[in-house]
């Protein structure tokens, strides 16, 4: 039956439109996947002279050890942002005299065999053989890799509950992320000390394999969970019930109504995300864009306001980035119908407008909180809210108005390049260098700080101007709609 099932999965990959259409861009990734995973062997065979650099007097072995919970929450933390569930037609096998057992199993361990998964073992591997093997014995080395593969198949299969129960409740996932967020707070002000918690914890159970049960009954817990859970709702009934109820939700908002037409095209944008697996999978990565300064903000290498324009732009701007420049092309399946319809483009431009500046307001408060690391911090990341709200924002509708990419939205975003053209590389350029450009003289001239001004007083003036700006917009598309919809024909 597993044979049955994993052929029919493989004849699905293989006869998609994205392995025999895009060759080349299939050569490029497994090219950079190829440098990602020697860069990864790599690590694993220098980490240990790295963390005698850096710790003289420690023991490689410990700090590694010290380390790995907070890999394992980051990990479970990006994975759900970019990982997809694996699914498969459950319809076409429902009528058939096959067991659901099979096919929930079959799930199940599908998503065991993902990239997330292989990765750390690029780490861990040569990490065991250059110094677990030769500083202690093969022995804890095995029951330690054995401990690792247990917690990377715990995360994987925690994280398929945790997506799947986000869709029904997604208040489940903020207590989660509120209890890692505590966590680290607490770890932050050392009322616990997570590092060393880690540490203990897997040394003792790489000399004590007989504990290695514990986390082996953890897994078979959360697989149980898992199993229960896609067992409750595997019938035509619930899958029809769980899509019309998706539908029914989002029909019921009226708040939209008083707006008119406007309006409705701003509530149409929003069904369009969230009905769509590309679309909702790429705004689902987007707030890793509001976490990145807790990358850069507590290290004091990376406080130049250069830097910190760059962060500032990548943070108030990266979903607005994300949803812009796809905004055409995710029409494109019935882009026809709307140049065929009196549709008036300039309420259809203001929509995604407000869309977008939605999405940079909703960023910037996000943000706020930064100022923990200091004032200079709010005041930068006040000046690159304004520069994205008013310039930068009329700029990526205007490249984004002549994509003439079609993309299937029923596709996931993560690895997939379909739809993606020139366009879409170009745009990162003026997104993330014009802030810069503009603080580079200041700087030379020795007023760094009136750069950051002006950087904010262009997103004013621009805003002041949004009208005009819009009827630019508007006017290249007007002129590009043909050629783009010719474009969006080409399968």
């Amino acid at each position: 039956m597993f044979k049955w099932l994993l052929s029919h999965q493989w004849k699905e990959m293989t006869r998609s439109n994205f392995w025999q259409k895009s060759l080349v861009i299939n050569f490029i990734i497994g090219f950079l996947l190829l440098i990602m995973f020697s860069y990864l062997v790599l690590l694993g065979l220098f980490i240990d002279e790295i963390l005698i650099d850096i710790y003289p007097d420690g023991d490689p072995f410990i700090i590694f050890n010290s380390g790995l919970l907070y890999y394992l929450g980051i990990d479970l933390f990006v994975r759900f942002f970019l990982y997809s569930l694996p699914v498969i037609n459950i319809e076409s096998y429902l009528h058939l005299p096959v067991k659901k057992s099979k096919i929930i199993n079959f799930i199940l361990l599908k998503s065991s065999l993902n990239i997330f998964n292989v990765l750390p073992l690029l780490v861990f591997i040569p990490f065991i053989f250059k110094v677990i093997v030769v500083d202690y014995s093969g022995s804890i080395a095995f029951s330690w890799i054995i401990v690792m593969l247990i917690l990377i198949l715990n995360n994987s299969f925690l994280l398929h509950y945790l997506k799947r129960r986000f869709i029904d409740k997604p208040a489940i996932i903020g207590i989660f992320a509120l209890i890692i967020v505590v966590t680290m707070v607490l770890d932050k002000f050392d009322i616990i000390a997570l590092s060393d918690l880690s540490s203990q914890i897997f040394v003792f159970l790489s000399n004590n394999p007989f504990y290695i049960i514990i986390p082996f009954l953890i897994l078979i817990l959360v697989y149980g969970i898992n199993y229960s859970y896609l067992k409750s709702r595997m019938t035509i009934e619930d899958i029809n019930v769980k899509k019309q109820k998706k539908i029914d939700s989002l029909s019921r908002i009226k708040y939209f109504d008083s707006f008119g037409d406007l309006g409705e095209m701003i509530l149409l944008e929003i069904k369009l995300i969230w009905r769509n697996k590309r679309s909702r999978s790429i705004i689902n990565m987007s707030p890793l864009f509001l976490l990145y300064g807790l990358l850069f903000y507590p290290n004091e290498d990376m406080q130049g306001l250069g830097f910190l324009i760059f962060v500032g732009i990548f943070m108030t701007g990266g979903i607005m980035f994300n949803y812009g420049q796809y905004m055409l092309s995710w029409e494109s399946n019935y882009f026809d119908g709307i140049i065929a319809n009196n549709i008036d483009f300039q309420k259809h431009f203001r929509a995604k407008y407000i869309m977008i500046i939605s999405t940079v307001i909703i960023s910037y408060i996000l943000t706020i909180p930064y100022v923990y690391f200091g004032t200079k911090v709010l005041i930068i990341n006040t000046a690159t809210f304004l520069f994205n709200l008013g310039f930068l924002s009329f700029l990526l509708m205007y490249f984004s108005s002549s994509s003439r990419k079609r993309m299937d939205m029923s596709k996931s975003s993560v690895f997939n390049y379909q739809g993606l053209g020139a366009s879409n590389w170009i745009m990162i350029l003026p997104f993330f260098l014009l802030p810069i450009l503009i603080w580079v003289p200041f700087n030379l001239l020795g007023i760094p700080h009136w750069g950051i001004g002006a950087i904010g007083f262009i997103g004013i003036v621009s805003l002041a101007f949004h009208k005009s700006l819009m009827k630019i917009v508007v006017k290249r598309f007007e002129e590009k709609k043909h050629l783009i919809a010719e474009g969006f024909r080409e399968l």
